[in-house]
């Protein structure tokens, strides 16, 4: 896979076993490197108007993945199978305490993308809040069918 690619984010969380949440998703421009047997991505987003861009650094491995958000918002969400892990997610309006645990996870690799889904339990200072689902596409930015 070429350095420059195109990422596509897609968030999900089900506050309700009924619920119908609309996903968060985004596809930005990025860079991509392959090292030590791991995928590693870059990308910034605007989440506040003026504000200075949120640099996002995801992490993909055959187990596990971390999402890193350096900006407006601080963390550092660890995804391990079997492992629940704790971060703070730091704003502008105050710091809350996560606890992420993964309950599944599927990578799959090609010449010319890849594609991470996870499966997780999201608690909120102690308490279960959602079951999520965050998906991580990268393909060549350059690449002729690059699918939604």
């Amino acid at each position: 896979m070429d350095k420059n690619v195109l990422i596509h984010v897609r968030g999900l969380q089900m506050m309700e076993p009924d619920d119908d949440q609309e996903p968060i998703e985004i596809v930005v421009p990025g860079q991509y490197y392959f090292r030590n047997g791991n995928h590693y991505l870059r990308y910034e987003e605007i989440l506040a108007e003026n504000s200075e861009p949120t640099v996002n650094y995801i992490k993909i491995s055959p187990t596990g993945m971390e999402v890193r958000k350096k900006g407006l918002v601080n963390m550092h969400m660890v995804f391990e199978p079997g492992k629940k892990n704790m971060t703070y997610y730091t704003t502008p309006y105050g710091t809350l305490q996560l606890g992420i645990a993964a309950t599944g996870m599927d990578l799959k690799e090609t010449e010319d993308g890849i594609d991470m889904t996870v499966e997780y339990s999201l608690d909120m200072n102690e308490q279960h809040v959602a079951d999520c689902c965050l998906s991580v596409r990268a393909q060549s930015a350059d690449s002729s069918d690059f699918v939604l």
